[in-house]
């Protein structure tokens, strides 16, 4: 299986590039993911025509299943009517070939904060608990955790430690969020928390590229791909399912990988 992860595409923000965009568009169709992930921040301020720029690219995405949620510029302006106009439900739930993808909605209207919310909790777990998953992922536009590289991190989820705790008793094993467009990925325990970049804009921090990732499943065995439009990929962390050994590779500022640590 695979999982295409792309986030905070920012339609009608002034460092949109357009064809950042249309590249991933058709890198993500050539590789031909079961899923497709988008975790949120589709505009730049919550406003329809933003949302419609936005749902004109993601309709392109050559799959069946694509799973989309809002982030916090999304419910800026009371932008979140126009997302369950155009998308639906801003929380899905998608069980494909032993994967059950869990998304949530983690945004407060015109707050850059957010959180999952105690009365959420069991509804998480019953639905990682149906269908015997062999993988669980779990997905939210915030971070669980702070983020290296970005400064005085107060964006986490305010309900994080709660949250976390809700996703270890569901046997999640995969957390992806956007937000803060830098990439990372580490392990806290037996969760792998995966975080994307933004895919199509210049409002980057420090060295960091307009990326994606795409997760490749192979029986127990996860690999996870940083993708860079119009400038290959590397590998960024593989991963057994079964044991929770994992293999993290580093890398270097033109892109390229050192050795694993």
């Amino acid at each position: 299986m695979k999982i295409a992860h792309i986030s905070d595409i920012h339609c009608g923000e002034v460092h949109f590039v357009p064809g950042l965009m249309e590249r991933a568009i058709n890198e993500i169709n050539d590789q031909q993911p079961d899923i497709v992930v988008c975790s949120g921040d589709l505009t730049a301020m919550g406003f329809k025509h933003e949302y419609v720029e936005a749902k004109a690219y993601l309709d392109r995405l050559e799959c069946d299943s694509v799973v989309v949620i809002p982030g916090n510029h999304d419910s800026r302006n009371v932008g979140y009517i126009h997302f369950e106009e155009l998308f639906g439900s801003r929380n899905h739930v998608v069980q494909r070939e032993g994967v059950t993808v869990v998304a949530v909605d983690s945004t407060e209207p015109d707050l850059d904060h957010g959180q999952i919310g105690r009365g959420r909790y069991r509804w998480i777990e019953e639905q990682f608990a149906e269908g015997n998953a062999e993988l669980r992922i779990f997905v939210l536009h915030h971070h669980l955790l702070p983020i290296p590289g970005t400064g005085r991190e107060r964006n986490i989820v305010y309900d994080a430690g709660d949250a976390i705790e809700c996703l270890q008793r569901a046997g999640v094993d995969i957390v992806l969020s956007g937000h803060k467009h830098v990439p990372y990925a580490w392990r806290l325990e037996d969760l792998f928390v995966i975080n994307a970049g933004t895919v199509s804009s210049q409002r980057l921090r420090g060295k960091t590229r307009p990326c994606y990732n795409l997760i490749e499943i192979t029986d127990h065995h996860v690999d996870v791909w940083r993708k860079y439009p119009f400038h290959g990929q590397e590998r960024i962390i593989q991963f057994s399912t079964e044991t929770r050994s994992f293999e993290k590779y580093t890398a270097r500022i033109e892109g390229e990988v050192t050795s694993p640590r």
